[in-house]
């Protein structure tokens, strides 16, 4: 996996990237919980179908998500694997093509929709929950943070794993993740930081 499995924006005149943020985003909620509730493998594969279509349909290069996808496709395998062990094939199809098919659909999103209108979308959802003590601004920052913070946070993933290879440690989990660790902490504290100067959450 890796950062352009977020589907970095790219700008189109294709009736998804006309629809507004906000629609797009209540269609994810609902065509997930689609996928979750609904049951079976057949169910599943036709899911992966149609989101694959839909990502294709949005403009997105469907070999390109999916070499993004490898490091996600290889835990899905494991997953997969291990889910036929436990509860057979059927239910393996099952849960892998449900995580595949929502992995399409949210990046499908991402790739129609500006990341800042995603997070307008987000804090204008929420304001009706202001009087129940939702802060609508601290939450959408907070979103807009964390999807920032995931394409910086394998960026250095990768630089650790390029680190560990040069040294000829590529098989030592400590030489991956401790500096892996180290790097991401004093990034959050960094970012900490620099809001907190800012008076943000004071």
């Amino acid at each position: 996996m890796n950062a352009d499995l977020l589907g970095i924006h790219r700008p189109g005149d294709t009736f998804l990237h006309r629809q507004r943020a906000g629609t797009k985003l209540l269609a994810l909620m609902l065509a997930s919980v689609v996928v979750v509730v609904a049951s079976g493998p057949m169910s599943a594969v036709v899911f992966v179908i149609a989101a694959a279509a839909l990502l294709v349909w949005s403009g997105a290069r469907l070999g390109v998500t999916l070499r993004a996808m490898r490091g996600l496709l290889v835990m899905a395998a494991v997953l997969g694997a291990w889910t036929a062990w436990q509860s057979g094939w059927p239910r393996s199809v099952e849960v892998v093509g449900d995580l595949v098919a929502l992995v399409l659909l949210a990046t499908t999103l991402t790739v129609t929709t500006p990341v800042d209108e995603v997070m307008d979308a987000v804090v204008h959802g929420l304001r009706p929950f202001r009087r129940l003590g939702v802060d609508p601004e601290s939450v959408g920052l907070a979103f807009s943070l964390m999807l920032r913070a995931i394409p910086s946070t394998l960026s250095l993933a990768a630089e650790a794993r390029d680190a560990a290879v040069a040294r000829g440690l590529e098989r030592s989990p400590r030489a991956r993740l401790t500096p892996l660790v180290i790097r991401v902490v004093a990034r959050a504290r960094e970012t900490g930081d620099a809001l907190h100067a800012r008076g943000v959450g004071d």
